[in-house]
């Protein structure tokens, strides 16, 4: 999903345009095909890019990083051919790959925390409290009613 905690209207960068902002589903084997790229490529060229666990390389962008990746095959070549610099690609290289997961949880069902999502979202995630203020006021209603419609059962 992109654009899950936005909605409204987003101002493009460097210009006085703004443009409106939905929530968009992206589909992976849609985008693969589209690219003419494996998923190891693309988690590839999010490396040459920069990801959440890793800066990237200084000057590439997604343009320049699909050239490369299409032109040489692996961001191996990639770093083979160019002389790039990337510290310890492969460990994430196999986050995306393998992620860790656990089977170890038990979801318990109650009222929504909201001081605990906007701590995770804002505090721990650099989420926007702006960006998420009607998503928020949108759950605490649909909390509030289904609290409420529960009440005037009992009547």
């Amino acid at each position: 999903m992109r654009n899950l905690a936005l909605s409204g209207k987003r101002k493009l960068p460097g210009r006085s345009i703004y443009v409106e902002v939905h929530p968009e589903l992206i589909l992976l084997e849609k985008v693969l095909k589209e690219l003419e790229i494996t998923r190891e490529q693309l988690i590839d060229l999010a490396i040459l890019v920069g990801t959440d666990f890793n800066p990237g390389v200084k000057g590439v962008g997604p343009k320049t990083a699909l050239k490369l990746i299409k032109k040489y095959g692996s961001l191996e070549n990639v770093i083979s051919e160019m002389r790039y610099s990337l510290l310890e690609y492969e460990e994430v290289r196999k986050i995306f790959l393998r992620p860790p997961v656990t089977d170890n949880y038990h979801l318990i069902l109650g009222r929504p925390d909201i001081e605990g999502i906007v701590e995770f979202l804002c505090d721990e995630r650099d989420f926007q409290l702006q960006n998420i203020q009607k998503s928020l006021n949108d759950l605490k209603a649909a909390e509030d009613s289904r609290r409420q419609a529960t009440l005037e059962s009992w009547f």
